[in-house]
């Protein structure tokens, strides 16, 4: 496979990521619906569910949110892929940290409105607190890392005699 098809190939990959990710945002956004409205109901669906969901207001504008951002991002990263100053490989392990990155971060944000306890900020608690404790870290480390990668091969001198 030639290095514009790899690319082309990480770019679907992440598009379709993206699109997942938009997709879990708008069934968190419904969570978050049904948790303002303080039942489970949609029009014309003559049935409802009288149910207060667990979590706070907070808690599901965040994990509503982190799914639009990072599916999103990942639209981004796609877009600009090809302008990414790395090989082929390069790009391909790009493209998977970001998915890692984004999958973690929202599936850690998705936690806390539906377990209480489990907004992941520090070690301890229930398991669901530790679960998204450690998906931010992976997730945070990594967004951290990334862009700073992308950054130093971005902004250093070039060598004269290479195409980096």
């Amino acid at each position: 496979m030639s290095e514009q098809d790899q690319t082309k190939h990480m770019q679907r990959l992440l598009i379709g990521h993206g699109a997942l990710l938009l997709f879990v945002a708008g069934a968190l956004g419904f969570g978050f619906l049904f948790f303002l409205i303080g039942k489970i109901a949609l029009w014309p669906i003559p049935w409802e569910i009288d149910y207060q969901l667990p979590g706070t207001y907070d808690a599901w504008r965040m994990a509503h949110m982190e799914g639009i951002a990072n599916g999103l991002l990942l639209w981004l990263t796609a877009a600009v892929l090809p302008l990414m100053p790395f090989q082929a490989r390069g790009k391909k392990r790009l493209g998977y940290a970001m998915m890692l990155i984004t999958w973690t971060i929202v599936i850690a944000s998705a936690l806390d409105p539906i377990f209480p306890d489990s907004r992941g900020l520090e070690f301890g608690g229930p398991v669901t607190n530790q679960l998204a404790f450690f998906l931010f870290y992976i997730g945070v480390g990594g967004a951290m890392i990334v862009p700073a990668m992308i950054a130093w091969h971005c902004l250093r001198p070039k060598k004269p005699d290479t195409d980096d």
